[in-house]
C-alpha cells in the first residue's frame, strides 16, 4: 500500500486525504504530515492549497523545510496545488512575504485571477486527459514563466495553470474539491513510475 503524505500545516488537508483514498481505491494510505521524520516515511507528498504566507511560516517553524527540499531533490513525487504551487516556485512576482522553496523552475503570479470574489470554475483541457477537466480556481495563482525543463499541461487563456517538471506536478486549481479523480490518478501514476 502506497503511503502518501499531505502537508497538514494549513489548508485543504482533509479534502486531499479523501480524494487520494478515493482515487487509490484501497491501494493508498493518505497521512497528515506535521512534524520532521514523517516525510521520509511517505512515498509521495501533497502540498495543498491554503494561504501561502501562513504555510511558509509554518514550514519554517515546524522544521520541515529542509526535509521537504531533500525529498524533492531525491525524486519523491510531489503534487502542489494553489498555495503549494506558490511554495515550490523559484520566484514570486512582486512578493517578499513568501520565501519560495525553489524546487520548480517557474515564476508565479499570486492571485493572478483576482481576489476571493473572482474565484471561478472552468472546463480546461489538460495534456494527457481525454476530455475537459472541470477545475476549481480559488484566489488562484498562475505560472507567469517556466523554464525549459517544465512541461506546460494546461492554460486558461494565456495563463499557465498546470505544469510538470520531473517529479513535481503543479496546479493553480483545486482537484481535491471535485468528484473527478483523474488528476489524482495522474499523480498516483507518477508514484508507480
Amino acid at each position: 500500500m502506497a503511503r502518501i503524505g499531505v502537508l497538514a500545516l494549513q489548508g485543504d488537508v482533509s479534502e486531499h486525504v479523501l480524494a487520494l483514498e478515493r482515487a487509490g481505491q484501497g491501494k493508498v494510505q493518505a497521512v497528515e504530515v506535521r512534524k520532521p521524520g514523517q516525510i521520509e516515511e511517505c512515498q509521495a507528498l501533497v502540498l495543498p492549497g491554503g494561504e501561502s504566507t501562513t504555510i511558509c511560516r509554518q514550514l519554517e517553524s515546524s522544521g520541515l523545510t529542509e526535509e521537504l527540499k531533500a525529498a524533492a531533490r531525491r525524486g519523491k513525487p510531489i503534487l502542489a496545488t494553489c498555495a503549494g504551487l506558490v511554495l515550490i516556485s523559484q520566484e514570486i512576482e512582486g512578493d517578499s512575504l513568501v520565501k519560495p522553496l525553489g524546487l520548480m523552475d517557474i515564476k508565479i503570479s499570486r492571485n493572478a485571477f483576482g481576489s476571493q470574489r473572482e474565484s471561478f470554475e472552468a472546463d480546461i483541457q489538460i495534456k494527457g486527459l481525454d476530455r475537459p477537466y472541470r477545475a476549481v480556481f480559488i484566489r488562484a495563482p498562475a505560472i507567469a514563466a517556466a523554464g525549459r525543463e517544465v512541461e506546460v499541461l494546461a492554460r486558461v487563456g494565456e495563463a499557465v495553470v498546470a505544469a510538470r517538471q520531473k517529479n513535481l506536478l503543479a496546479l493553480a486549481f483545486h482537484p481535491e474539491l471535485t468528484e473527478d479523480p483523474r488528476i489524482h490518478h495522474i499523480f498516483l501514476k507518477m508514484l508507480e513510475a
